[in-house]
């Protein structure tokens, strides 16, 4: 199921924010920011902390570009607590501050089209939503495949770019790198600046 294109599934939630338990946390709460929200399987496992830890490493990042970003699992709230007081050399998230949802019916992970049915918890999918509550990019992986944090980085400025220059981005698109023109002849420009297209017909 894609939600590209359509408005981010709204719910409301107990969370964990700033150490504390939120009980009505909501997207709509984080509306005019870019919002980076991403689910993992379950507190107290493997591949989940490197990639909770990755995000808060690169926190400083995001908000310089106006995203927040929020984690969700099925775990409970007290669960999400316990576990942010476990170190990270214990394989804890203790120094991960920003909020993480408890989704312990699992009718979010359901909404947006990750849940494992079997397993009864979430792939790992990733969905970057504008300041409008549209889903403009998402990205699902298997439980054992942790994600590129810089991957995210990279889809949320070529998002950022694309608003403020109306610009497209090719393939393999940073920042600082030539975009283009959204129609055929900004296609032959780009091919061309590039040294790699042919001449087209006339």
């Amino acid at each position: 199921m894609s939600l590209v294109g359509k408005m981010a599934p709204e719910f409301q939630a107990k969370a964990i924010v700033q150490d504390k338990i939120v009980s009505d946390f909501s997207l709509s709460d984080w509306l005019g920011k870019y919002i980076i929200f991403f689910f993992y399987p379950l507190d107290f496992t493997f591949v989940c902390p490197t990639e909770l830890h990755a995000f808060q490493d690169s926190i400083e990042a995001f908000e310089e570009r106006n995203a927040v970003v929020i984690g969700c699992s099925v775990d409970s709230c007290f669960s999400h607590l316990a576990w942010r007081n476990v170190p990270k050399l214990e394989g804890g998230i203790e120094g991960v501050n920003y909020p993480i949802v408890s989704d312990i019916h699992k009718q979010i992970a359901k909404s947006y089209g990750v849940l494992h049915e079997e397993e009864g918890i979430a792939f790992r999918g990733l969905f970057l939503i504008d300041r409008n509550g549209i889903v403009r990019h998402q990205v699902v992986n298997d439980l054992p495949l942790g994600r590129s944090i810089a991957e995210v980085l990279r889809m949320l400025d070529a998002l950022i770019f694309h608003e403020k220059y109306g610009e497209v981005c090719p393939a393999n698109w940073s920042e600082g790198r030539r975009a283009m023109r959204p129609d055929q002849e900004g296609l032959f420009a780009y091919f061309q600046q590039s040294g790699g297209y042919p001449e087209r017909n006339q």
